[in-house]
């Protein structure tokens, strides 16, 4: 938000020699941070949880994302908008579309537009799902139930902790972060999956009449991400350690939203309008409904 203040009173301002440090923070330091998020992850975490969180989150992240590109088309939004709010909503909020915008090399304003939708439906999510929890609306489902549908289905990591903590219960707010933390390994299958999708249409700064083929490019920062998964899952890094690596983790990406919001005039707001809002709404309505059938009826046939 700063970094869109900045964009839309000083810009013009601005200093040629901060240029390369502000590409260097939206392009490099970008990939760094979605690589050291791994951190935060290990394969213990989903034995712990069991195939019932799996096999809900792959079912939710692969409906929110088939469902957003096909209102994507509904809605005549341009594909690389629809991709990334697509991917903030199914995945891990923020993090998810600042994972995704080098794959697409997207526009930055796409980008903080996409940011915007997450940050609008996920911090109003955090407030529903505790007051749905105290008003006895999820009383159909026991305690792991109601864990795997807040994980599966908030947008941000931040927002499941809050949500989980909000319901006092520990056991509700512990298992929900580790059905979040699921979702936050598939990124990476995602990305590389985008990347051969990509491959297939042009560019859009290509001209339609000649249209090529985009080259795959494999996004080493996804693999990076869970080879860093692998070794956290293997060495057992003491806590002042990986609370450090999480420290420096955030302030990356920090920077990298900062940069892209340098990038973000109202004007190109205005050009998106107000579609990436009515998506991000519909998958907001999508996640909160089929994620509840899914804990109600699928997680009990897999336990």
């Amino acid at each position: 938000l700063l970094g869109m203040l900045y964009a839309n009173t000083l810009r013009q301002r601005l200093p040629a020699a901060w240029v390369p440090g502000i590409l260097f923070c939206s392009k490099k330091l970008l990939r760094i941070g979605i690589i050291f998020y791994g951190f935060r992850l290990t394969v213990q975490n989903v034995i712990a949880i069991g195939a019932p969180g799996v096999v809900v989150d792959i079912i939710i992240v692969t409906s929110v994302i088939c469902l957003g590109l096909l209102l994507g088309k509904w809605l005549k939004l341009d594909t690389d908008t629809a991709i990334l709010c697509s991917s903030g909503s199914a995945i891990c909020g923020a993090a998810a579309v600042l994972g995704t915008e080098p794959v697409l090399n997207a526009k930055p304003y796409k980008t903080a537009v996409a940011v915007t939708t997450v940050v609008l439906f996920g911090t109003t999510a955090m407030f529903v799902y505790p007051a749905l929890f105290r008003a006895g609306a999820l009383d159909a489902l026991d305690q792991q139930q109601v864990a795997i549908y807040t994980g599966s289905t908030l947008h941000e990591v931040a927002h499941v902790v809050g949500a989980g903590n909000a319901m006092n219960n520990a056991y509700i707010a512990d298992n929900a972060t580790i059905v979040k933390m699921i979702r936050v390994i598939l990124l990476a299958p995602f990305l590389i999956i985008l990347s051969l999708f990509i491959a297939k249409r042009p560019s859009e700064d290509e001209v339609a009449t000649t249209p090529k083929k985009r080259k795959i490019t494999i996004p080493w920062f996804a693999i990076w991400f869970l080879v860093v998964i692998i070794i956290n899952s293997i060495i057992p890094f003491p806590a002042p350690v990986i609370k450090g690596i999480e420290r420096v983790d955030t302030f990356a990406l920090t920077m990298a939203m900062t940069a892209l919001g340098t990038e973000s005039n109202f004007q190109k707001f205005k050009q998106a309008g107000a579609k990436p809002f009515i998506l991000a709404a519909i998958l907001f309505v999508w996640l909160m409904g089929i994620g509840y059938l899914l804990a109600r009826y699928l997680v009990p046939a897999l336990q």
